[in-house]
């Protein structure tokens, strides 16, 4: 059984999904954490993939992770301390660096639970949608764990400081009303048009110039960390490769002479 399920869509979408509804698609095993990074270079590689929606099969988004494998010595949990810091380090905190990474635009489409690691999944793409069945909780301490998933560093850029200590330091369930007021989530929508509208947002966003798309994305999150100036510096050097583009000259050329454009990718 593929643990991820792809499927190319019209205008450039991939719809990616989680596909272990047994365990709730917890992420933390080994398997899910290679599948899910083989998709994402997949879709890097392929120039007609411009924008991604990833949900979960079945009634979750993603439980996190495996509860039956956090007994001692099972899961990532090793004798040797050492060794459990290796195995995070090499499984599923490939996790956000490879979102981080990632060029092309991800929408969550949460679906029922996103838990613990399954919160923060959803916290690595770049825009939220919510069902609203959706429940997001940072519930590590609630099984006597941190975040070991970037958690602690993406909740508190995304809700601010003092709400993701509440989430984190509590391990409350957030609903999703409660998710869209904090702005955890962008909208919230009837669980039956969840993946629709998500595919929607995901075809406005595929139908922009790709260069500039994915150039963008890359700017937002480098942005993130850095100085204004060089924020400012890197968006120059992404502003010359974008004027060179041929989808540029379409998109000027188009607005001056008020049709719609045909973008190439080149």
């Amino acid at each position: 059984m593929a643990l991820v399920l792809t499927e190319k869509l019209e205008g450039g979408v991939l719809l990616m999904k989680l596909n272990d509804p047994e365990t709730r698609n917890a992420i933390s095993d080994m398997p899910m954490v290679e599948a899910i990074l083989d998709a994402l270079d997949a879709a890097q590689a392929d120039t007609a993939v411009r924008a991604i929606v990833l949900t979960g099969e079945g009634k979750s988004f993603s439980a996190g992770g495996n509860v039956k494998k956090m007994g001692p010595g099972q899961g990532l949990a090793d004798a040797l301390p050492a060794r459990t810091r290796f195995n995070y380090k090499q499984g599923i905190q490939r996790l956000p660096l490879a979102f981080e990474a990632l060029e092309l635009p991800v929408i969550a489409a949460v679906n029922g639970h996103a838990i613990g690691a399954g919160c923060d999944l959803a916290l690595m793409c770049d825009i939220r949608i919510a069902g609203r069945s959706a429940q997001f909780a940072e519930s590590f301490v609630r099984v006597g764990i941190v975040p070991g998933d970037g958690g602690a560093w993406l909740l508190p850029r995304i809700v601010g400081f003092a709400k993701a200590s509440e989430m984190a330091l509590t391990g409350d369930t957030v609903g999703a009303d409660e998710a869209l007021r904090i702005g955890l989530v962008s909208k919230v929508v009837d669980d039956e048009a969840l993946v629709e509208t998500a595919v929607a947002m995901a075809g406005r966003i595929a139908a922009q110039p790709p260069y500039a798309v994915r150039l963008t994305k890359r700017l937002l999150r480098e942005a993130a960390t850095m100085t204004l100036a060089q924020t400012l510096e890197l968006s120059g050097a992404y502003q010359a490769l974008c004027h060179a583009t041929g989808d540029h000259r379409e998109a000027v050329s188009a607005l001056l002479e008020k049709r719609k454009p045909v973008f190439s990718g080149d």
